[in-house]
């Protein structure tokens, strides 16, 4: 590989009790680029090959990097209750445009424990018309958890959809508070 290359290193970690399933994460030299929902064999091979093609990068499966080891660690803590706030470096080059800048506000403008509808944050960037362009951002959004994309719902109170699925949507915003935990 020559020295201009980028490389990507990755290694699949387990959501711990949030009951979520096998995310696969994935960092370059400028940070965290992606977090995988269900990374099976399956979808881990399709992810990869995604980072491969989008990125033109060679990707190295690493769990004891150290790209990773701070992101691991912040992820397991907020699975434990233990952490509100991201602190990450993000590489923010698998987003581009208006969806980069929807995440982007997403990220910093919608605090643990509380959501936004999909119009609001729409306006927030300034196009208030925008809110089914806000949740094509959401479907393409490459750092989920870490990029609180299961915090935006619908203006009538339904949850919207989710790319990890409708069920890790629920337990992602009952592990923040939002909705009750639930019984089974």
């Amino acid at each position: 590989m020559d020295s201009d290359g980028q490389f990507v290193e990755w290694a699949v970690i387990d959501s711990g009790g949030a009951g979520i399933g096998p995310l696969l994460l994935a960092a370059t030299r400028e940070g965290l680029v992606s977090v995988v929902f269900h990374a099976g064999p399956a979808v881990r091979e399709k992810a990869l090959e995604q980072l491969r093609t989008r990125l033109g990068a060679e990707v190295t499966e690493a769990p004891g990097s150290v790209r990773l080891a701070e992101p691991i660690r912040q992820l397991a803590a907020y699975f434990a209750g233990e952490l509100r706030d991201f602190d990450l470096p993000l590489d923010w080059s698998l987003t581009s445009g208006f969806n980069r800048q929807v995440l982007r506000e997403l990220a910093t403008g919608v605090p643990y424990g509380t959501v936004v509808g999909y119009g609001d944050l729409a306006g927030r960037v300034g196009q208030p018309g925008a809110a089914q362009a806000v949740g094509a951002a959401m479907g393409s959004n490459p750092l989920p958890v870490v990029v609180p994309c299961h915090r935006v719902v619908e203006s009538d109170g339904g949850l919207g959809g989710f790319g990890g699925g409708l069920e890790t949507k629920r337990a992602l915003l009952a592990l923040e508070g939002v909705l009750p935990q639930p019984l089974f």
